[in-house]
């Protein structure tokens, strides 16, 4: 009988091997962690591991995107929100100064110090990131279709702003620095939104 019959079916394996990483990583740092804790802590052998990933590298990518908050996911999909990139980024950056530290932030931390390391890390992480980038480079384009956004700013340049703030507050939280109060940066980031706009007027 094999393995993946003993313990249960592929999927659930590969799910188990994810929380396993996202947990060591998360406490021993991607240079610290070891392909054998990974599985001792998953109930599987390293074999396991080698059957479904590369590597700690895959690993890595893997348990960011399984730990990454669905807010962003939920907010795309709202029909609240009816694609209104304006809208997405008030909420989403108003929530930057109020959220709680999670498991996704540190596994962000973990790999993007890794990646000044290791080129697979840099190249994985990397792609994770123009992933969603280009999500939102998708809303940006079409909002200066509507005059949400001025057609005249450069879409990279205002993708590449968000995710500076976002990041940004990573730094922020492992520093564990003090954080603005949610009132004057919820008016900071409703100027800053407002300002993408053409000055048409909007539905």
């Amino acid at each position: 009988m094999g393995e993946a019959a003993r313990v249960g079916a592929p999927d659930e394996i590969r799910a188990r091997l994810v929380t396993a990483a996202a947990e060591v990583f998360s406490e021993k740092g991607y240079d610290g962690a070891r392909v054998q804790e990974i599985a001792r802590r998953a109930g599987l052998t390293t074999g396991a591991i080698y059957g479904r990933f590369t590597g700690k590298a895959e690993l890595l990518r893997a348990a960011i995107e399984a730990h990454s908050t669905s807010e962003l996911d939920e907010l795309f999909a709202s029909h609240r929100f009816d694609g209104r990139v304006t809208d997405i980024l008030t909420t989403v950056g108003s929530h930057l100064v109020t959220r709680e530290p999670t498991t996704q932030q540190a596994l962000l931390l973990e790999a993007f110090v890794a990646a000044r390391r290791d080129p697979e890390v840099k190249r994985l992480v990397g792609e994770l990131i123009e992933e969603r980038a280009a999500r939102l480079a998708d809303l940006v384009i079409a909002a200066k279709a509507t005059g949400l956004v001025d057609e005249d700013l450069d879409t990279l340049a205002v993708v590449r702003f968000c995710h500076s703030v976002g990041l940004g507050f990573l730094l922020f939280e492992a520093l564990d620095l003090t954080r603005p109060d949610p009132a004057p940066w919820e008016d900071l980031i409703a100027r800053l939104v407002a300002a993408l706009g053409d000055g048409r007027e909007h539905p």
